[in-house]
């Protein structure tokens, strides 16, 4: 059976209190997002001179006392930042996370790839479409999957279209490039859609995954729709970037059951090679929670996974 999960960044509370609310709304896993409010460590700048080992256990441990399992890290940040010096702070953020993985009960630590675009970090650049940039993106998850391996860990991918890595055969690219057992797919089919194939859901659906399937770790759960405007776009809700943003270009990224996927068929073809995979739920405020994991646990019982 498909686990249903959250981030646990979506309850802006202390450890304690976030764990309660995430066991109370019926979650059995989360992917873990180190933003409570009593440890210091959400800042990821600061987060390779805070996080210690016995910070890590004493979150791993309250999640495994309330029987919630930790499946996976959030690490989102540019790879690519053009500032240099940011760069490579955003590249030491995401090691740090790798090489506390295991002490924080998960081997897998995900990362969208990034974009040159100097205002923002989920805006498209024309840069983004250069053999250059793929060149440079290769050799950056290239470091990190084999600093994932040396640790024990694994780094997961989350391809956007706006960012470097979004396509198909981008992903496909990558994985040729970098064929590596430190190197794994997040597997999120609304951030391969664009205005161009927006039209034609199952058709992609199919193509992700008869292309992909077999190097998924992690899914997740949020929608597609085309977009009113262009801008992009953030919630308005105590949290991380990552969690406020809810697209930018022609296709908006709703939660769950707020737009076109076939969730139906994403289901069917994601339990067919990872029928015990967990899937997470995304882009929401608190208050949509319960409505989200509803219309999910719905689909799940429906398709029978």
């Amino acid at each position: 059976m498909i686990s249903v999960g959250i981030f646990n960044g979506y309850y802006p509370y202390t450890l304690e209190e976030s764990i309660k609310r995430i066991k109370e709304a019926g979650f059995t896993s989360v992917q873990l997002d180190l933003s409570f409010k009593d440890m210091d460590l959400e800042d990821p700048y600061t987060l390779p001179e805070k996080l210690t080992v016995e910070k890590a256990h004493k979150i791993r441990d309250a999640f495994r006392k309330a029987n919630i399992q930790i499946v996976a890290i959030s690490a989102y940040t540019n790879l690519v930042s053009p500032d240099l010096e940011k760069r490579e702070k955003n590249i030491a953020y995401v090691k740090t996370l790798l090489k506390f993985a295991r002490d924080l009960g998960t081997p897998y630590v995900i990362s969208e790839t990034g974009t040159y675009n100097t205002e923002s970090d989920w805006v498209y650049h024309e840069k983004n479409s250069t053999e250059e940039a793929v060149r440079e993106i290769t050799a950056v998850i290239r470091d990190l999957a084999e600093f994932a391996h040396e640790h024990n860990a694994v780094f997961l991918v989350e391809n956007y279209v706006n960012n470097i890595i979004g396509s198909v055969d981008q992903v496909l690219r990558l994985f040729r490039d970098v064929d590596h057992p430190g190197l794994g797919l997040l597997m999120d089919p609304t951030n391969f859609f664009n205005g161009e194939n927006i039209n034609d859901v199952d058709h992609e659906l199919y193509r992700i995954f008869n292309a992909l399937e077999d190097k998924i770790k992690i899914a997740h759960a949020k929608d597609i729709k085309l977009a009113e405007d262009k801008s992009e776009k953030h919630a308005a809700i105590d949290a991380v970037e990552s969690h406020t943003f809810r697209g930018a270009g022609d296709v908006e990224l709703p939660a769950v059951g707020l737009g076109v996927l076939n969730y139906d068929l994403y289901l069917k073809l994601l339990a067919k090679k990872h029928p015990n995979i967990p899937i997470i739920i995304e882009h929401l405020d608190e208050d949509d929670i319960p409505r989200a994991k509803e219309f999910l646990d719905n689909k799940l019982l429906k398709v029978g996974v």
